[in-house]
């Protein structure tokens, strides 16, 4: 017999993405999942990859948003034992920085971002406390 769960969110995503006359592409997507109203979002990109990568973005911020705040944890509590000691937590932090980068070229473009501690300061950055046996993703770092 199948266990059902009552928080089990089902539904699709539906991504659409249209040519532009300008050369460039607009993705449109719905998420139509039981837990939100749907809603159609477009996103701008260079190319259909870009259009979608930045419309995917958007839902992962969203979601990253409300897995945040439904928590509802205050940033400056500290949870205690019994004894009174600190009880180290387990999160998942997530930085995301975002700009339009000018440069002679992509690596120019790419270390005047680096060199500049505006990533940090300028980043979207949530903490979403997880439980320490959660499964690990490995991180993937991108290099060119």
């Amino acid at each position: 017999m199948t266990e059902t769960n009552p928080d089990r969110i089902t539904g699709t995503i539906a991504i659409a993405v249209f040519p532009q006359d300008n050369g460039q592409y607009v993705c449109e997507i719905t998420p139509s999942l039981s837990n939100r109203t749907p809603n159609c979002t477009r996103f701008h990109g260079q190319t259909k990859e870009h259009a979608i990568a930045i419309a995917l973005e958007n839902l992962a911020h969203q979601y990253r948003e409300e897995a945040e705040s439904d928590q509802n944890i205050d940033y400056l509590a500290v949870e205690k034992s019994e004894s009174g000691e600190a009880i180290q937590n387990h999160y998942h932090i997530t930085v995301h920085y975002e700009e339009i980068a000018e440069g002679e070229s992509k690596f120019e473009a790419r270390h005047n971002t680096i060199l500049g501690n505006t990533i940090v300061e300028n980043a979207n950055i949530s903490v979403i406390k997880v439980c320490p046996e959660m499964p690990k993703n490995p991180l993937v770092i991108f290099w060119d």
